[in-house]
């Protein structure tokens, strides 16, 4: 074991799977160290997700691998011990809820893990009931089955099974991928919080309100080998531009940073977040200000919509009454319309019922009152693998692109694979791929036709790469300028800033308000009571609203 306070340890370590030419992931050397809080970042398939899993052993105990080099945790080799033995001091919290959710019901769930290290009854009912309050689930909560929750509602709960454990070391993949920002920030300050013994390893695209807790980050490139590490200011000053080459998230603060920096009014340290970067701009003099006003003017206008001429409408909804299938009435009294060349965004907690009321607005799911008109519109759902029906990523976009295998329906495929950054994965399955890697597959086969006149996307940027991000952004301008609609289902309130037109808040049983994006968007008393908090970006425009009055 490395000297130190060290709890965990790569020495040269590297996976490769079955029958896959190259490495996952590695060769790579990191130490944590006892307490630290470290950020594992990259983008989609360099092997984060595999690394976190060889922590344990469950690569390869239990997912098949070859694992060459050196793993300690807690000053032994990891193989000593089975992954069952080390579930006792690594809490884990994986990428998709479902692969640790057993259909239980919620308080059986968190109870699992507990029972199993054969704690005392009463303090595992102490304990669950901790975690459900310091998740923010209500109590009544507790009996529900969790096949019944909405994505984000099991992401709750796999976390409050996580933290129930009080494990000496948290691993957590992409915890806060599908939940709304108030309980994204409320798990992150559980987790960072300053009391709070555990050592955390993590790997997370949401920086913004996280990054200025971290000790030090580390970032994989796209051959699963360590381009960098260390202070997490520090990194992104001096990588910024290589981190943005690899399609690898910088907070909003650190874009800032680098644009401010070529006119040489960035600051001397160089923030995290955006309150730090907008106080420095504060201090600066008159002249100065007014360049970095016009430097932000573009910063912003690269963030925002420009929307195409709005056309005829697509679909409606009126006095709608929408719910789950086989499941109650969610929403009443909705009434939204989908119109050709806008992007509608839908936004709200979790378990609000936006992908209920995007099914709805597709036409999949039934109405239990009220009136649909308009053709279907075809749907991204949240977990991408239900989208799946071939054993290859080269036939499921065959698929998706025409029955028959002529030479320009495989000519419009490798266009597919080229435009989404599917290269060289086209003889994997589609179960083989990062999340990242899936969600793009299924936009790919989503958008290979014209067949569908609106597309519901739901969490399209779940999971993905800046680089993803910025693809499925681009697609959306692309169908919009062609006349497509748009219906967008996010947590991410820059992403909606970035994409749509109007937005819908969905909450308290139906839909709380709609209208233009950034009029919603920077209602601040509005998001606290839907459970929503304002885009990354909005102190930025508001600053630069206020310096040029």
């Amino acid at each position: 074991m490395p000297e130190g306070e060290s709890v965990a340890a790569w020495q040269q370590a590297s996976v490769r799977y079955p029958y896959q030419q190259r490495v996952a992931v590695g060769p790579v050397t990191i130490t944590q160290r006892q307490g630290e809080r470290l950020l594992l970042l990259g983008a989609s398939g360099s092997g984060k997700s595999t690394l976190l899993n060889t922590l344990t052993g469950l690569v390869p105990a239990t997912i098949p691998a070859e694992v060459t080099g050196e793993i300690w945790l807690f000053g032994e080799p990891v193989e000593e011990r089975s992954p069952a033995e080390w579930a006792a001091h690594v809490a884990q919290l994986f990428q998709d809820a479902d692969q640790t959710l057993c259909g239980m019901t919620v308080e059986d769930e968190i109870a699992f893990a507990l029972e199993n290290m054969a704690l005392p009854e009463p303090e595992i009912r102490a304990r669950v009931a901790r975690a459900i309050e310091a998740v923010g689930l209500p109590l009544e909560a507790a009996s529900r089955r969790t096949m019944r929750l909405s994505g984000g509602e099991k992401q709750l709960v796999a976390m409050a099974a996580a933290l129930a454990q009080e494990a000496p070391i948290f691993v957590a993949d992409e915890p806060t991928a599908h939940l709304s920002p108030a309980a994204a920030a409320r798990l992150r300050a559980l987790m960072l919080h300053e009391n709070r013994p555990q050592s955390l390893l993590l790997v997370d695209h949401r920086l913004d309100g996280l990054i200025e807790h971290v000790d030090r980050v580390v970032v994989l490139g796209p051959d699963g080998m360590v381009v960098a590490e260390g202070d997490p200011s520090e990194t992104f000053r001096a990588h910024g531009r290589r981190l943005d080459d690899l399609g690898v998230w910088r907070p909003l603060a650190s874009q800032l940073d680098a644009e401010l920096d070529v006119a040489g009014l960035a600051p001397v340290d160089p923030p995290l977040c955006i309150a730090d970067m907008l106080a420095h701009l504060d201090r600066l003099s008159e002249d100065a200000k007014a360049l970095a006003a016009a430097i932000v003017e573009g910063f912003v206008a690269r963030r925002l919509r420009h929307g195409t001429e709005v056309g005829p409408l697509l679909a409606r909804l009126e006095d709608a009454a929408c719910a789950p299938l086989f499941g109650p009435v969610v929403l009443n009294g909705v009434s939204l319309e989908v119109r050709a060349g806008e992007v509608l965004g839908l936004v709200g907690s979790n378990g609000a019922g936006k992908s209920t009321l995007g099914a709805s607005l597709a036409g999949l799911l039934r109405l239990k009152g009220g009136t649909r008109e308009g053709p279907a519109g075809g749907m991204a759902f949240q977990n991408p693998e239900n989208q799946f029906v071939t054993g290859t990523v080269a036939d499921e976009l065959q698929a998706a692109v025409s029955p028959s295998t002529g030479p320009e329906a495989q000519q419009k495929a490798e266009e597919l694979i080229r435009r989404w950054r599917l290269q060289g994965l086209e003889q994997h399955h589609p179960f083989e791929l990062s999340q990242g890697q899936k969600r793009r597959l299924a936009l790919a086969t989503l958008t290979a036709t014209e067949r569908w006149p609106f597309l519901v996307l739901d969490e399209p940027t779940a999971g993905l790469d800046a680089a993803g991000a910025q693809a499925v952004v681009a697609q959306i301008d692309s169908l919009t300028e062609t006349g497509h609609g748009i219906v967008v289902i996010t947590h991410d309130m820059d992403f909606a800033l970035a994409v749509c037109d109007q937005v819908a808040i969905v909450g308290e049983g139906g839909i709380m308000a709609q209208g233009p994006v950034r009029q919603l968007l920077g209602d601040r008393p509005l998001l606290s009571r839907a459970g929503l908090e304002p885009p990354a970006l909005m102190p930025v425009i508001e600053w630069r609203a206020r310096v040029s009055c």
